[in-house]
């Protein structure tokens, strides 16, 4: 049977394979919120290597491009969502983007399949070659193409939080190695139960015995390593000094938001909740991505009745607001954030840095002129200054607009320029009711882990909340319900290895994966000669 499959042609795919691959896709799937089965992911590649047993290089990418599918298709269904009710755009469009947008980043899973069918020419080399090709590939799926790191493997386990602390070392790349690492060891284990091979080599006990030893050492030293780091932050924590600061959530309806007839009621809503928090031991209230509908500081009645509420509070805001400079010759726009003091004066200012292709900017503008931005503003906005901080006090925020947390190296520069203080505005409401912003909200957490730094999060429709250096989260709004909501957060200064050297794990796991194979490539070529 099995010399059989090895002379199938390259496009003979029997239902069970393609049954098997979807079934690694949806697995995967299921580990992510708002399903949130985290244990999923330990065995969730291997209905995948199973169909790609003995399977040529062709069908091995078809293969692990139908399981991407399977997966992508699932886990961000939503853009649909998005792109039909605040895109405006045709179901049919609308569709079509998704498809696109699956179909590239299933070709990281094609490319996976591939990588192990041609390289992993026994079953040993699976022990130690499926992590590193894994991570190598989603470390390119988040730097190539402006990048496109959602819900990475790891981000699964983040309510995990005795394997999530190695991520201060590794990064959230060091928790998808392990994943993966398990993965393989399932799979040699399965290998070994139903008596199959894999290169034309039978798996022994021996190396079933040896892979799994692998894993449960390096298993064991993440959850020891997690636990002695989450007792010894537990305790940093009782011992650092904190401030008090507010989240608000707004709830504004994404429908009317820009509509100038609700100005007044929006400004109105954000003070009222802001004053149902005031204490005198209040330090800071913070109010979402573009929570004023208008240019703040230049659109001079709406911004003036902001400021009076901020007069009447005492308190120092945070405050999300689109704003524009004019050059001369051309206007630049900007997705803010502004300081404002107790007093009324501008401290400090943030312009988002990594924009949302089609939604603040569009690429390649110049051979698409045909396609419009997904957001109701004028012009495209321009990126900010990569790294920099507001100063509060005597502490340094970094600012992160929207799904700039999604992207660890954002955050680990501004913890390198001195940020005290993690903080994430967004506007999630373009995802509905969907496990959209679940899945954001799961991301931002693990900034918290990598750089030890409390993350505080305000989303006009949620999920707002807190998040502490380990990645508890102490508290947290449901979706869509006007809340304010406040915690004493510790402001921590420790500088972890991640904050410093960065994705250096997932960089070696690419350099081994190079060479890796360069060198089967060069083998090739010296036995056809």
């Amino acid at each position: 049977m099995d010399k059989n499959r090895k002379l199938m042609s390259s496009t003979d795919i029997g239902k069970t394979e393609i049954f098997l691959a979807v079934l690694s896709g949806i697995l995967m799937t299921a580990a992510f919120p708002n399903i949130g089965l985290s244990w999923t992911a330990w065995f969730a590649m291997v209905p995948l290597l199973v169909a790609m047993r003995h399977q040529p290089w062709g069908n091995s990418f078809r293969l692990g491009f139908i399981a991407g599918l399977a997966h992508y298709f699932t886990l961000v269904y939503w853009l649909v969502h998005t792109m039909r009710t605040y895109g405006y755009l045709p179901w049919y469009l609308s569709v079509a983007v998704l498809v696109l947008i699956v179909s590239y980043v299933s070709l990281y899973l094609g490319a996976f399949a591939v990588l192990i069918q041609q390289i992993s020419g026994t079953p040993a080399c699976l022990v130690w070659q499926v992590p590193v090709f894994w991570v190598s590939l989603e470390f390119l799926r988040s730097i190539l193409f402006s990048g496109m790191p959602w819900e990475l493997m790891g981000y699964s386990q983040h309510e995990t939080l005795h394997i999530i602390q190695i991520a201060d070392v590794f990064g959230i790349y060091g928790v998808s190695f392990v994943i993966a690492l398990g993965n393989a060891a399932a799979f040699i284990g399965y290998l070994l139960v139903r008596e199959k091979d894999w290169g034309n080599i039978k798996v022994t006990k021996r190396l079933f015995a040896v892979s799994l030893a692998c894993f449960a050492c390096i298993f064991l030293s993440v959850w020891v390593y997690g636990n002695k780091r989450l007792k010894f932050f537990d305790d940093l924590i009782s011992r650092s000094p904190s401030v008090l600061i507010a989240v608000i959530q707004g709830n504004i309806n994404q429908a009317v938001k820009w509509n100038p007839k609700f100005q007044e009621q929006t400004i109105d809503d954000y003070i009222k909740l802001s004053e149902s928090v005031l204490s005198d031991d209040l330090d800071l209230i913070v109010w979402p991505e573009t929570a004023t509908p208008f240019y703040l500081l230049r659109d001079v009645e709406p911004s003036e009745r902001v400021f009076k509420g901020i007069l009447n509070t005492g308190k120092d805001f945070l405050i999300g607001s689109p704003s524009y400079v004019n050059r001369g010759n051309r206007i630049d726009y900007f997705n803010s954030a502004y300081l404002i003091q107790a007093e009324g004066s501008i401290a400090g200012k943030y312009d988002k840095v990594h924009l949302v292709p089609f939604g603040e900017y569009v690429p390649f503008k110049k051979w698409l002129p045909f396609i419009g931005k997904l957001v109701e503003q004028v012009g495209d906005f321009k990126p900010g200054k990569r790294g920099s901080t507001i100063p509060w006090r005597d502490l340094r925020i970094g600012m992160q607009i929207c799904y700039e947390i999604i992207f660890p190296n954002l955050s680990r520069r501004m913890v390198q320029n001195g940020a005290d203080l993690l903080v994430n505005i967004t506007n999630d409401a373009w995802f509905g009711r969907t496990g959209a912003p679940y899945q954001h909200f799961s991301m931002a957490a693990i900034r918290a882990v990598e750089n030890r730094r409390t993350l505080v999060r305000a989303a006009n429709t949620g999920i707002s909340g807190f998040v502490d250096p380990t990645g508890r989260v102490p508290a947290a709004t449901p979706l869509f319900k006007a809340e304010a909501l406040k915690q004493k957060v510790p402001v921590l200064k420790t500088e972890t290895i991640y904050s410093r050297y960065g994705d250096f794990f997932a960089i070696i796991c690419l350099v081994v994966s190079l060479s890796v194979v360069m060198l089967r490539y060069r083998s090739k070529l010296r036995f056809v000669r």
